[in-house]
C-alpha cells in the first residue's frame, strides 16, 4: 500500500519508479481548465433507489455515488495541471485533476499525477467530507486492462485534493501499443462514494425528508438511539400521550423527550438535545463523556416505563419491546426439572468466533452439560447430571439485539473491541429458536436499524442506519447530517472484519441491531400524524418556541437597547452605609429603552408607568465622583429633552437615575415639584445619627440657595423629631472614612462646605455630651463602618459547609476574632483552631497559631474586594495552647479480621514513637485477650519495610505521601520469640508481577526448619480461605524484586533466606510473596471515563 503524503510547495517536481508510486494530495500548481473539454460518459448511478419526491429525482446533486469521466486531448503535449469541469456529488463540486510530474534527481523520467479534487473553490474552513474513490485510466483497447488505484480520504479545506503524484509512468500512457491513448486523447474516470458532508449547507430535510440531531460534544451515541426510538412510531405515539401538563419543563424527562420527538417530526433543521440531557440531571461534563449506547437504551426505556405507570400508555414498553424466555435445568437420570420464566427487552449476542447472527442465537440456546465436578444439586435427589439451557417463549414486535463487540481480555487486563466479521441478514427468521412455533404467525423479522460504532475501546463515533418505513429505503443518520444510502452501505459494510472493499473500514461495524416482526409492521410503523399529538402539548411546545424566538430576537437586538435603572427615595430609608443606598441590595425599577429614544419620550413612558405627571417628577442621574462616591446630579429637562438617552448617559449602560417625585398628598391635589434653579440652588440630603442605637436615619432631601447661611437647623429638628432649638452637631459625609465636622454654621453653604455640589450629604446629631457610647459621633460611626467586614466561618471538617456570617472589624486581633466566633458557636475560644483560606481555590489553608499578631485585615488581604471573605475553623477537644504542641499524625489502625481504619492521633510533637503508641491506646479498642502491646509499621506500596523503634523521635519519621504508617496490636505468639530460631517475616500479596502488590501486608512468625506446608496452613487459617481457592495460591521469596517460587510440600524454612543480602548497598529485606488473584474491585485509573449512565429525574 502506498504512503499518503501532503505536497504543499508550488511547482514541486516528482519522479518515481512505478513500484514506488506515492499517494498524496495534489500540488498547488497553476490550474488551467480544459479549453474544449470532452466529457465521455454520463453519470453512472450506483444507488438505484427510487425517490418519492419528484423534485429530488430530478436533482441528482445530492447522490452519494457517481462515476464520471474526463477526456484530455493533445495529451502528449500536456505541460500544466488540468482540471475537469465540476461534477456534483453530495452537493459538492468534484473535479478530476491531472498533471505531468518529473523528479529532480531523474529529470528524464516523467510520471502522471492523478488526483480527485473536492470543493476547492470554497472559502469556508469548516467543511469536511469523507469519501472513497477509484481512479482509473481507461484502456481503449481492452477495458479490463485499464489501470486503477483506490483512495480513501477525509477532504477538507487544507487537503481538498487527494490522489497519486506518480499514478503511472507517462511513457506507458503515450505508448499506443498499451492502449491508453487514441488520437492523442486519454480518458480518465473516477468512481466516487462520498458520505454526506459536514460544515456545509446540507439540507437533510430536502434530500431525505428527515432531520438530524446536534452533537453536544460526545452525544453521538445518544443521538443514534434517539433516532431509533423516534422511528419506532408506536413508541413515539405513546410518548406523546404521556401526561406532562404540570411537569417542570427543565426536569421532566417525558416532556423533554416529547419536545425532541415533536421537533424531529416538524423541524427543517437539526434538533438540539440540551434540554433533554438537562432533564436527565446531567451536567455539562456528561455531554462530553461518551457512554455505551446499549446501557443508555436500558436506562432510558426503564425510566420511560416507570413514568408511564398509572397513565393511559402504561405497559407500552413491554408490549413493544418485551419478550419472554425460560431458563431451565433438566436432570438426566431422575424426573426433576427446574425452570424460571423471565421477561427481556433486549438480547445480548456473543459474536466472538461466530460468523453470523444465526450462530449467535444457536450459541445462546446451546445446552450446557452439568456433570463431573459441576453436577447440579437437585435437592432431595442430591447431585445429579443435568442439562442447563435457555429457550425463547416469544419474541417482541421490536427486537433489540446487542452485539457484544466489547469484552474483557485477561491477557491485557482491559476491555477490547472485537472487530471480527459478523453477518446479519435484512430478513431474519427465528422460528427455530422458539420453544413452540406458530405457523400462522412465524417469527419473521425485517431489519429496521443498524447502530454502528467506529473506533476502539477508548472512544469513537456512533451513527445509525435506518429503514424508517420498513420498505428497504435506507438513510444514514450521522448526528446533524442525514443522507440516503444504499442497502449495501447500511448492511454489508457494517459486518466488520477485513474486506477487499477499500471503502470498508476495519474498526467500523454494527454494534446494535433493531428488527421488527413482519406481522406487526403496520402496528409498529403506523404513521404518526399531528392528530396523534395532544393539542395541549402542541400548544405548550409552540409557546416555548415563540418565547425562545422572542428571546433570540431580544439577544439579536440587544445592541439597540440600553437599560435605565430607576431608584426612588423609599430605597434610601434604612440604609446604614455610605452614600444613599447599597448598590448590591437596592431594588431598581428597570426600563429597557432604545438608545435613540429621546428624554422626552422616556419621560412619557416613565409617567405612565410610575403614575406621576411629568411635572411631578425630576430625574437625577447617579454620577460617579472622583472620590469614589456616587451622588445624584442635575439633569436639565428643558434643555435636554430632545437628546437621545445614550448621549445623555455618556454611553453608561446600565444608567442609574434617582427619581424625585412629589409626595402622595401633593400628587393627589395635582401639585408639582418646586422649581429648581441649577445656577443658584443646591439639593442636599440629610441623615440623622443616633449614638445610642448606633444607627443612621434618612431625613429626606432639601433645596436651598447656595449663598444663604446654614439655616437648616429648624428643618433638621423637625424631620428628626427634635424640639426646635435643639443644639445640633453637623458633619459632611465626603467619602468612605472621611466625615468632616462643619464648624462654621453661620457661613453660607458655598463657604461652609468644600466643593459644594448637588447630592452632598449632611449628617447631624444632637449635641449631648453625656451620651455614653463606643461610637459617640457620626465621624466615629463612619470610621468604624469603613473597617467593617462580613466574614464567613466554615467548619473545616464538614465538606461544603455553608458556615455562618459574622460582621467584624478588620482591625480586630486574633483573640477578638476567636471570642466573637466562639460566642456564636457557644464554646470556649481556646477550643477553636482557625485556618486561612487558600488563595488559589476555595478551601482551608494553613492553620493559624493562637499567638498570631496580625489583624483581621492581614488575614483577608488575599481576597478581592467583592469576593466573600472566609475563615475556616475546627473545634478541639483540648485547648489550643496544648494542641499546638501536639503533632497531627495520620496513620492506619489494623482492627480485627485484617480491616484497616484511618485514624488521627495527637502525640507531643517532640515525643517519640512510644508516646504515639500510648496516645493510640486512648483512641482505639484493644482485643480482650490480646497482648495489649502496640507496634508501628512503615509500609510502602503495600509492603512492610520496617518496624519503627519505640525510642525513635517522631520528628525523624518520613512523612512522604508514598509511605503510610500502621499501628497494630502485637499478636500474643509474636511477643516472646527465640531470636536465634524464630523471625518475623514480612508478607505481601501480588498477582503475577511482584511489583503489582495489593491488599494488607502482615508480619508472620516463622521458625527455623519448619515445614513450609505448616506455614501455608497458618496463612490459610488467618484469612479463612477455602481449600479450593487456596490451591491456586503460589508462594515465593522475593529478594531485590526477583521472585523465587517455592513448593510448599518440599521447602523447609531457612531463616537465612529472609535476611538481607550481605554486601548489598540497599539493606532491603526479602519478603514472602503470596501470588494470587486480587478479588477486590479494581479501581479505574480514569474513573471519569467509566462513569455509569444515570437519569436522575
Amino acid at each position: 500500500m502506498s504512503n499518503c503524503v501532503r505536497v504543499e510547495q508550488q511547482n514541486e517536481q516528482h519522479v518515481s519508479e512505478p513500484e514506488e508510486m506515492d499517494m498524496e494530495a495534489g500540488v498547488d500548481e497553476p490550474q488551467v481548465d480544459a479549453p474544449i473539454p470532452i466529457i465521455n460518459g454520463n453519470l453512472v448511478p450506483d444507488d438505484s433507489d427510487a425517490i418519492k419526491d419528484q423534485e429530488m429525482e430530478e436533482d441528482t446533486s445530492w447522490r452519494s455515488e457517481a462515476t464520471f469521466q474526463f477526456t484530455v486531448e493533445r495529451f502528449s503535449k500536456l505541460s500544466d495541471t488540468l482540471l475537469s469541469p465540476a461534477y456534483f456529488i453530495r452537493n459538492l463540486p468534484w473535479k478530476i485533476m491531472v498533471m505531468p510530474r518529473t523528479h529532480q534527481e531523474r529529470p528524464n523520467q516523467k510520471t502522471l499525477g492523478f488526483f480527485l479534487q473536492c470543493n476547492a473553490e470554497s472559502e469556508s474552513t469548516s467543511w469536511s467530507c469523507n469519501a472513497q474513490a477509484v481512479l482509473k485510466v481507461i484502456n481503449v483497447k481492452d477495458e479490463e486492462k485499464s489501470f486503477t488505484r483506490k483512495i480513501s480520504h477525509l477532504f477538507f479545506h487544507k487537503e481538498n485534493d487527494w490522489g497519486y503524484s506518480s499514478f503511472m509512468p507517462f511513457n506507458d500512457i503515450v505508448d499506443s501499443d498499451k492502449g491508453f491513448i487514441e488520437d492523442d486523447k486519454v480518458t480518465f474516470e473516477v468512481s466516487v462514494q462520498a458520505d454526506a458532508p459536514h460544515g456545509v449547507a446540507w439540507d437533510s430535510k430536502k434530500y431525505t425528508g428527515y432531520v438530524g440531531l446536534k452533537n453536544q460534544g460526545a452525544t453521538c451515541y445518544m443521538n443514534s438511539l434517539l433516532q431509533t426510538l423516534f422511528f419506532t412510531n408506536q413508541l413515539r405515539k405513546a410518548v406523546y400521550q404521556m401526561p406532562t401538563e404540570g411537569d417542570d419543563s427543565s426536569k421532566s424527562v417525558p416532556l423533554a423527550l416529547q419536545r425532541v420527538f415533536y421537533e424531529l417530526q416538524h423541524s427543517d433543521k437539526p434538533v438540539g438535545t440540551k434540554k433533554l440531557t438537562k432533564s436527565f440531571g446531567w451536567e455539562t461534563l456528561d455531554s462530553f463523556m461518551q457512554h455505551d449506547v446499549q446501557e443508555l437504551s436500558r436506562v432510558l426505556l426503564d425510566n420511560m416505563e416507570n413514568k408511564m405507570k398509572g397513565t393511559c400508555v402504561e405497559g407500552t414498553i413491554s408490549k413493544v419491546f418485551g419478550g419472554k424466555m425460560v431458563s431451565y435445568i433438566q436432570c438426566k437420570n431422575v424426573n426433576y426439572r427446574s425452570e424460571r420464566t423471565e421477561d427481556y427487552y433486549d438480547i445480548q449476542l456473543s459474536i466472538k468466533g461466530k460468523k453470523s447472527i444465526y450462530e449467535s442465537f444457536a450459541n445462546y440456546i446451546a445446552v450446557e452439560q452439568l456433570d463431573g465436578d459441576n453436577k447440579y444439586d437437585a435437592g432431595e435427589h442430591g447431585l445429579q447430571d443435568a442439562e442447563k439451557g435457555v429457550r425463547f417463549l416469544s419474541f417482541p414486535p421490536v427486537l433489540h439485539l446487542q452485539l457484544m463487540r466489547f469484552m474483557y481480555d485477561p491477557q491485557t487486563d482491559q476491555n477490547i473491541k472485537i472487530n471480527d466479521r459478523f453477518e446479519f441478514p435484512e430478513a431474519l427468521l427465528l422460528d427455530e429458536f422458539l420453544q413452540k412455533t406458530d405457523a400462522s404467525e412465524p417469527a419473521s423479522y425485517i431489519l429496521h436499524a443498524v447502530l454502528v460504532h467506529s473506533g476502539d475501546n477508548h472512544g469513537g463515533h456512533y451513527v445509525v442506519y435506518l429503514n424508517p418505513c420498513g420498505d428497504g429505503k435506507w438513510c444514514k443518520f450521522d448526528d446533524d447530517v442525514v443522507s440516503r444510502c444504499t442497502n449495501k452501505e447500511a448492511i454489508e459494510h457494517n459486518f466488520g472484519g477485513l474486506d477487499d472493499d477499500f471503502s470498508v473500514r476495519h474498526c467500523t461495524n454494527a454494534y446494535m441491531l433493531v428488527y421488527i416482526n413482519e406481522n406487526t409492521l403496520d402496528y409498529v410503523l403506523h404513521s404518526t400524524l399531528d392528530s396523534d399529538i395532544p393539542p395541549q402539548l402542541i400548544e405548550r411546545l409552540q409557546e416555548e418556541k415563540r418565547i425562545e424566538a422572542q428571546k433570540r430576537k431580544e439577544r439579536q437586538e440587544a445592541h439597540l437597547y440600553m437599560q435605565v435603572q430607576i431608584v426612588t427615595e423609599d430605597q434610601f430609608c434604612g440604609h446604614q452605609g455610605n452614600d444613599m443606598y447599597d448598590e448590591e441590595k437596592v431594588k431598581y425599577a428597570v426600563f429597557k429603552v432604545l438608545k435613540n429614544c429621546t428624554l422626552y419620550e422616556f419621560m412619557q413612558t416613565l409617567s405612565q408607568t410610575m403614575g406621576y405627571a411629568p411635572d411631578q417628577m425630576r430625574l437625577w442621574p447617579m454620577q460617579a465622583r472622583r472620590n469614589g462616591t456616587r451622588r445624584p446630579a442635575m439633569l436639565d429637562y428643558e434643555m435636554e429633552n430632545g437628546r437621545h438617552m445614550i448621549e445623555l448617559s455618556e454611553n453608561e449602560n446600565p444608567w442609574n437615575i434617582f427619581l424625585e417625585t412629589v409626595d402622595t398628598d401633593t400628587a393627589a391635589a395635582g401639585g408639582t415639584l418646586p422649581s429648581f434653579d441649577k445656577e443658584r440652588d443646591v439639593m442636599l440630603f440629610l441623615k440623622m445619627y443616633d449614638p445610642k442605637a448606633k444607627t443612621l436615619n434618612y431625613c429626606g432631601h432639601i433645596y436651598t440657595p447656595i449663598t444663604c447661611k446654614i439655616n437648616l437647623l429648624s428643618v433638621m429638628c423637625e424631620r428628626a423629631g427634635f424640639p426646635q432649638g435643639t443644639n445640633l452637631v453637623l458633619y459632611e459625609e465626603v467619602k468612605p472614612n472621611l466625615t468632616e465636622r462643619i464648624q462654621e454654621i453661620d457661613f453660607s453653604l458655598d463657604k461652609a462646605l468644600d466643593e459644594l455640589m448637588d447630592g452632598d450629604i449632611i449628617v447631624f446629631q444632637r449635641d449631648d455630651i453625656d451620651i455614653t457610647s463606643d461610637l459617640p459621633t457620626a465621624r466615629d460611626y463612619f470610621h468604624d463602618l469603613y473597617h467593617r467586614v462580613d466574614v464567613i466561618f466554615c467548619n473545616k471538617t464538614i465538606l461544603n459547609d455553608p458556615g455562618f456570617v459574622v460582621t467584624l472589624s478588620n482591625r480586630m486581633n486574633y483573640s477578638q476574632v476567636a471570642r466573637t466566633a466562639a460566642q456564636r458557636l457557644n464554646t470556649d475560644p481556646m477550643l477553636l483552631q482557625f485556618f486561612k483560606s487558600q488563595g488559589y481555590r476555595d478551601g482551608p489553608g494553613n492553620p493559624l497559631r493562637h499567638t498570631y499578631e496580625g489583624t483581621l485585615r492581614d488575614l483577608l488581604q488575599g481576597f478581592k474586594p467583592r469576593q466573600p471573605k472566609k475563615l475556616y475553623y475546627q473545634q478541639l477537644k483540648m485547648k489550643i495552647t496544648d494542641f499546638e504542641n501536639k503533632k497531627n499524625f495520620k496513620c492506619m489502625w489494623l482492627k480485627m479480621n485484617f480491616i484497616e481504619e484511618e485514624i488521627t492521633l495527637y502525640p507531643d510533637k517532640h515525643g517519640c514513637v512510644h508516646d504515639l503508641l500510648e496516645e493510640c491506646k486512648k483512641t482505639v479498642t484493644l482485643s480482650e485477650n490480646g497482648s495489649g502491646k502496640l507496634r508501628l509499621l512503615e509500609i510502602v506500596s503495600y509492603k512492610i519495610i520496617g518496624i519503627r523503634q519505640e525510642d525513635e523521635l517522631l520528628e525523624c519519621l518520613n512523612s512522604a505521601t508514598s509511605r503510610t504508617y500502621r499501628i497494630e496490636e502485637v499478636p500474643l505468639e509474636q511477643v516472646e520469640m527465640d531470636k536465634d530460631q524464630e523471625m518475623l517475616v514480612p508478607v505481601a500479596h501480588f498477582h503475577k508481577e511482584v511489583f503489582g502488590t495489593f491488599g494488607i501486608p502482615f508480619l508472620l512468625r516463622m521458625c527455623q526448619d519448619e515445614p513450609f506446608r505448616e506455614v501455608a496452613r497458618r496463612i490459610q487459617m488467618m484469612f479463612n480461605v477455602p481449600d479450593k481457592e487456596f490451591e491456586k495460591f503460589k508462594f515465593t521469596i522475593v529478594m531485590m524484586g526477583r521472585p523465587q517460587y517455592i513448593k510448599e510440600d518440599e521447602y523447609i524454612v531457612d531463616l537465612k533466606d529472609f535476611e538481607p543480602q550481605p554486601g548489598s548497598m540497599v539493606q532491603t529485606r526479602p519478603w514472602l510473596g503470596l501470588d494470587h488473584f486480587n478479588k477486590a474491585p479494581k479501581r479505574s485509573r480514569y474513573p471519569y471515563l467509566e462513569k455509569a449512565i444515570k437519569i436522575h429525574n
